[in-house]
């Protein structure tokens, strides 16, 4: 399934792809690795991808945790969804993605960086601040923690 994920081209798509992230915590840091490709490459972001046909939002988000940065957690709610769009200087759209993303509990796994994911770090709210982000991540992180915070 995997094979055939790769083959469609995520540049100038005919329709918006639908991807998931997680925000996993453990002891109030948060898990965030660096995007080894574009869009943003190099920025620190929220594990996730691509669904897959047949899964669920759920599945995909904790098979791309797993996947990426080889960590195992659970899905504690749904937080909020984010929409990335980049057009070229024509422009036309080169990027589209709708993300939903979740709100993790970690179980097991330390992070490990893989062809997907680069650099690897547990973030606190001062790291989280230093660090180059994709857009719209320190809201998201912000909004998973205050509704973890408030039990969700």
């Amino acid at each position: 399934m995997a094979t055939d994920r790769m083959t469609v081209s995520r540049s100038y798509p005919a329709y918006p792809f639908l991807a998931v992230s997680i925000a996993v915590f453990r002891d109030d840091r948060v898990l965030l690795a660096s995007r080894t490709a574009a869009p943003f490459e190099g920025a620190f972001s929220l594990p996730g991808g691509i669904v897959e046909t047949g899964e669920t939002l759920e599945e995909a988000a904790l098979r791309e945790l797993r996947e990426e940065v080889q960590v195992e957690a659970r899905i504690l709610a749904f937080n909020s969804h984010v929409e990335t769009i980049e057009r070229d200087e024509a422009g036309k759209v080169r990027h589209h993605f709708v993300i939903a993303s979740f709100i993790g509990e970690w179980m097991s796994g330390q992070g490990t960086p893989g062809p997907e994911a680069g650099a690897i770090v547990w973030a606190d709210r001062d790291t989280l601040a230093s660090l180059r982000c994709t857009p719209h991540i320190l809201e998201i992180i912000e909004s998973a923690r205050a509704k973890l915070n408030g039990k969700l």
